[in-house]
């Protein structure tokens, strides 16, 4: 009778045994930034919450100063992508949130429409000389990477590079 000594050569570990092996996978980050220009000069501002007002009333969430725009000019909400990720887009909607549509309405990349879903680089005029320019950044971060020091880069004006000439 023979016996059977045999062990297995590979011995199975799912991935939960191996620990945060996975630590240098790479994440996507993504930020939302609009760039106001009014009446009043530039601003930034980087997109967070889920709605936004925009228009020349004091309460609106971003404020527009212009007598050519509707005290509530337009709607921003953040909607999920449909490709199940954890990602997300902004639409842009004509008007106040309960449906009435603002006085110039919104022309996007150089057409009017009542809404539209926000593309990187899109253009929102509200009226003139008030656009908005929208940007989707994305980053792509590696966890577990040292932090940003190990990047310093010094800059030097031309001008101090003279006294190296002698």
């Amino acid at each position: 009778m023979a016996v059977n000594n045999t062990q297995p050569i590979f011995n199975y570990q799912s991935s939960t045994d191996f620990g945060n092996d996975f630590s240098m996978a790479a994440e996507i980050n993504e930020s939302h930034l609009l760039i106001i220009e009014d009446d009043q000069g530039r601003k930034e501002v980087t997109l967070e919450r889920p709605v936004y007002s925009i228009g020349r009333d004091r309460d609106c969430d971003i404020c527009l100063n212009s007598q050519f725009v509707s005290r509530r000019h337009a709607v921003l909400v953040r909607l999920p992508r449909d490709d199940n990720s954890q990602s997300y887009y902004y639409r842009i909607v004509d008007g106040d949130s309960k449906g009435k549509p603002s006085a110039n309405g919104l022309v996007i990349n150089g057409r009017k429409l009542p809404a539209h879903d926000l593309k990187n680089e899109d253009e929102v005029v509200f009226g003139p000389q008030v656009r908005a320019i929208y940007y989707l950044l994305k980053d792509s971060m590696r966890t577990g990477q040292t932090d940003a020091s190990e990047y310093d880069i010094t800059l030097i004006n031309p001008g101090m590079t003279d006294d190296f000439d002698d």
